[in-house]
């Protein structure tokens, strides 16, 4: 996952918007959002190389979504997977709060990550390679492949896109408007980008909200609502090859 926007308790019917992207090479084996066979409390996409997840939903309203730190300069060397992060608290009963600090002390056990934790009525993020803890304040967020609210192009566009669209539409949400967020595919200005080592053609090609690069892009987009009945609906579109290849919703209220 490489791109999450969110707006979170500053909306007269929703406590939580998300409208978010996963980026990854085009080959890894991955599942659709299902409610998975082995734990069918949650409700998520799956990584069938590590078994875990970057975005996800529980019956009981625990959510979570990842996002990987990008710095080449960085050591590969996490003993676990970082899907294993959003897995276990889906599966938890720990406080958000808790699993946070918890993350911290384990922090050199993953490679770069960022994490968002939480549900509908309380957020968290966490930055393992800068070690932050934040608290989501009400309003409109953006995070990519550094920390919170960094203003990488694709984070200051994505963001006040939403911003924009959450403030215009006050009744019901649509699921449409918030897809065609994400799948802004304009590349930014070269005085925009980021500096992040991977050189100014693939900062180019990373800078858009929707990634098409050969042999890696946007593998997946999700919008999530959570109402403030505790109604949510979890909608994902599913891209091959960086193609349109079809869309699953589901809807259920929190147990």
């Amino acid at each position: 996952m490489c791109l999450i926007n969110f707006h979170f308790q500053d909306h007269d019917n929703y406590q939580l918007v998300v409208a978010a992207n996963r980026d990854e090479s085009y080959t890894r084996p991955t599942a659709g959002a299902h409610f998975w066979e082995d734990d069918p409390f949650i409700l998520a996409g799956r990584d069938l190389l590590q078994g875990g997840t970057w975005l996800g939903i529980a019956k009981n309203g625990r959510f979570a979504a990842l996002t990987n730190f990008r710095d080449p300069k960085l050591p590969v060397k996490g003993r676990y997977s970082r899907g294993e992060i959003v897995r276990q608290f889906l599966t938890g009963k720990m406080e958000p709060s808790d699993y946070i600090n918890q993350l911290a002390m384990n922090r050199e056990m993953y490679d770069g990550f960022n994490v968002l934790v939480g549900n509908g009525s309380q957020l968290y993020h966490y930055n393992n390679i800068l070690n932050e803890k934040n608290i989501i304040s009400p309003g409109t967020h953006s995070l990519s492949n550094h920390t919170l609210n960094t203003p990488w192009p694709k984070v200051v566009k994505g963001k006040q896109m939403l911003k924009e669209h959450m403030n215009a539409n006050k009744g019901v949400m649509e699921l449409k408007p918030l897809f065609e967020i994400v799948a802004d595919e304009a590349i930014a200005s070269d005085n925009d980008l980021p500096d992040t080592g991977v050189g100014l053609q693939t900062e180019r090609a990373l800078s858009p909200l929707f990634i098409k690069m050969p042999g890696y892009g946007t593998r997946s987009s999700t919008v999530l609502l959570i109402d403030k009945e505790n109604n949510i609906t979890f909608a994902e579109r599913v891209f091959i090859d960086g193609q349109y290849h079809e869309e699953k919703r589901f809807v259920f209220k929190i147990e």
